[in-house]
C-alpha cells in the first residue's frame, strides 16, 4: 500500500509541474538532442594570396538587424531615450551613401523577411508565409487564438523553412565567383537542405532558429531585462541556448556577447576574403528579445532612468559599435570603395517589448503592417558608384535588394521563376530620378495589404475591416479614409486582390489568430476600445 501511494504522489508531482513548466520542454530536449560544447576557434577559408585580377566585382555585404525600431538610430533626428543614444557607424552608411525614405520590410515578422531578402520574391509567392515557431510557442503565447486542430498533424520542426528548389542570392553570385559567408541569426530552416551551407553559402557561422541568448543569464558582465508581462519572453528565457554552430557542425558557446563575437568574426571573414570578391550576409540578432546588454554598455548609459530602455539602448550602443567595426575592416583591407553595403532591419520594433517609442512616428508594432511594423531603415553605401547624402523617395522593399545585388555583380535575374524585386539602383542613381510605380504586397493569413504611389490598403478578412492611408499627405496614418474614398477603397481592393490571386498556399496552416493592438505596448493595451489587427501565424 506504501508503494501506491509513493507511486501515486510522484504521478500527481509530476503531473504538478508538467502543467506549469510544460513550456520548459523543447529547450531540454534540445538540450539533449543537441548538446552545447566548449568555445572553439573559427578560421575562416583563406581567398587567395593576391587580389584577383581583371575587372573584379564589387564585395556585397547585407546588414540586418533584428526587430529594430525606426526610431532606434539617429540619422532620422530621433533616436532611443530621446536621442541621448547616437548611432554614428549605423547612420555613416546613409551619410557616405543613399538613404531611401521610404524602405519597407519583406514582412512584420523575423522568418518571411528574410525569405524576401534572400529571394526577390514575396514569401507568400513561395508559401514561405507564416514564421516557423513550434506548437509548445503558439500554445502558450497565443491563449485563446491558439488554434488546436491544426498543431495536431503540425509539420515537424525540419520541415518548416525556405524550400531547397527556391533560388537564393548566394546561389546567384556564384556564377561570378563570389564567396559567401552568413553570420548570425538565420531562421529559415534547420534541417533538409534548409541550412544556410545548403541554401548557397560556403560558409555559416551563427544559430538555425529564430533567437538567442546573447549571453549566458548569470554571466557576471550581462545586464538582463525580462519582461515578465509577456508570455513570449517567457518562453525565450526557458528555451533559449547561448549558442552558434560553424556550417553544420555542433553548438558551441561563443566566447563573449553575442553582437560583439558576430562583429569581430566578421572582421575576420573580411581579412580572409579581401583578395576575392565575397557576399557578407550579417544578420544580427539585436536587439531582439530576449533583451541582454554588455555591463559596460549598460553602465555607459547611467543617465537613462528605466531598465528595460537602459538595457535595449545598451545593446543598440553594441550593435553600432559591432557594426562600426565592420566598415573599418572594409577600409583596413583596402576594399571598402567596391564595396556595396546594405543596411536594414527585418520589420520594427515590438510592441512586446513595453517601450512605447521604438517605432516613433509610425503606428504599429511588429507583426502588423502598419508603419512601425513594416517601414524599415534602408541605406545602401558604395562609394565608387553612389553618391554620398544622396536620397530616393519611391518605396522599395526587401525584395528588391536581391534584384541590386545581382545587377551590380552582374549577374541576370533567374528566366524561370517570377521575381518580385527590381535593381533600386538602376532607378535611383538617373538624374532626374524616375518614379519606381510598382504595387508592393504583405499577408498573412486574411490580413492583407498593398501599396502602390503613396496610397496603401489594409484589409482584414476575418471582420471585414478596411484602413486606406494616403502615406503622400498622412505619412503617419491617422486619418483612415476608407469611407471617404469609395473609389479609391475600390481601386486599391482590385489591385491588392490581383496581387492575392498570384500567390500560393502556405507551406504549412495557422497555428494562431490572435489581436494585436496597433497602438499599445502590451504592457499598456487597456481592456477595450483600442484598435487592432488579427495576426495569423
Amino acid at each position: 500500500m506504501k508503494k501506491v501511494f509513493i507511486g501515486v504522489f510522484i504521478v500527481t508531482v509530476v503531473a504538478f509541474l508538467f502543467s506549469r513548466y510544460w513550456y520548459f520542454l523543447p529547450g531540454l530536449i534540445s538540450s539533449i538532442v543537441s548538446p552545447v560544447g566548449d568555445n572553439q576557434t573559427i578560421t575562416w577559408q583563406p581567398g587567395p594570396d593576391d587580389p584577383v585580377s581583371g575587372g573584379r566585382p564589387p564585395n556585397i555585404v547585407l546588414i540586418v538587424a533584428d526587430d529594430l525600431g525606426f526610431n532606434d538610430i539617429t540619422f532620422y533626428g530621433g533616436g532611443i531615450a530621446d536621442s541621448t543614444v547616437p548611432t554614428p557607424n549605423i547612420d555613416s552608411i546613409a551619410e557616405q551613401g543613399m538613404h531611401f525614405t521610404n524602405g519597407y520590410a519583406g514582412n512584420g515578422t523575423c522568418a518571411p523577411s528574410r525569405a524576401a531578402l534572400l529571394t526577390g520574391r514575396y514569401p507568400s509567392r513561395v508559401g514561405f508565409e507564416f514564421t516557423p515557431a513550434p506548437p509548445e510557442f503558439a500554445r502558450l503565447t497565443a491563449g485563446d487564438g491558439f488554434i488546436e486542430e491544426n498543431a495536431e498533424n503540425y509539420p515537424p520542426a525540419d520541415q518548416l523553412g525556405l524550400p531547397g528548389d527556391e533560388l537564393t542570392l548566394p546561389e546567384m553570385l556564384k556564377e561570378k565567383g563570389y564567396h559567401s559567408i552568413a553570420l548570425g541569426k538565420w531562421h529559415l530552416g534547420v534541417n533538409n537542405g534548409m541550412t544556410p551551407t545548403d541554401q548557397g553559402f560556403d560558409e555559416f557561422l551563427g544559430f538555425l532558429n529564430g533567437a538567442g541568448l546573447f549571453m549566458r543569464e548569470d554571466d557576471d558582465n550581462v545586464v538582463n531585462s525580462k519582461q515578465d508581462f509577456d508570455p513570449i519572453d517567457k518562453f525565450l528565457w526557458a528555451n533559449l541556448k547561448y549558442a552558434v554552430r560553424f556550417n553544420k557542425g555542433e553548438r558551441f558557446v561563443p566566447d563573449s556577447h553575442m553582437t560583439d563575437y558576430l562583429s569581430r568574426e566578421a572582421v575576420k571573414a573580411i581579412e580572409a576574403n579581401r583578395n576575392r570578391p565575397f557576399f557578407m550576409y550579417l544578420a544580427y540578432n539585436a536587439p531582439h528579445t530576449p533583451l541582454q546588454a554588455e555591463k559596460a554598455d549598460y553602465d555607459a548609459l547611467s543617465h537613462i532612468s528605466n531598465h528595460t530602455e537602459r538595457v535595449y539602448a545598451a545593446m543598440l550602443r553594441g550593435l553600432d559599435r559591432g557594426i562600426g567595426q565592420v566598415l573599418n575592416a572594409l577600409e583596413e583591407n583596402g576594399v571598402s570603395e567596391n564595396t556595396l553595403v546594405i543596411f536594414t532591419s527585418d520589420n520594427g520594433g515590438a510592441g512586446y517589448v513595453g517601450l512605447p517609442d521604438l517605432n516613433k512616428p509610425y503606428r504599429g508594432w511588429k507583426i502588423t503592417f502598419f508603419e512601425g511594423g513594416i517601414h524599415a531603415p534602408y541605406f545602401i553605401r558604395w562609394p565608387e558608384k553612389v553618391p554620398a547624402g544622396s536620397r530616393y523617395d519611391s518605396a522599395v522593399a526587401h525584395i528588391d535588394i536581391f534584384s541590386t545585388a545581382l545587377a551590380a555583380a552582374g549577374v541576370e535575374p533567374p528566366k524561370d521563376r517570377e521575381i518580385d524585386g527590381e535593381d533600386i539602383l538602376a532607378f535611383a542613381l538617373q538624374d532626374p530620378q524616375p518614379v519606381l510605380s510598382r504595387p508592393l504586397f504583405w499577408r498573412t493569413g486574411g490580413y492583407k495589404v498593398v501599396q502602390k504611389d503613396g496610397w496603401k490598403l489594409q484589409l482584414q478578412e476575418q471582420n471585414g475591416k478596411t484602413w486606406l492611408y494616403n502615406l503622400n499627405d498622412d505619412p503617419t496614418e491617422q486619418k483612415n479614409l476608407s469611407t471617404s474614398q469609395p473609389q479609391q477603397l475600390e481601386k486599391f481592393r482590385r489591385i491588392l486582390y490581383d496581387m492575392d490571386s498570384q500567390m500560393v498556399e502556405p507551406l504549412w496552416p495557422t497555428l494562431v489568430e490572435v489581436p494585436i493592438a496597433v497602438d499599445f505596448t502590451v504592457d499598456k493595451t487597456p481592456e477595450t476600445g483600442y484598435e487592432t489587427i488579427i495576426w495569423a501565424n
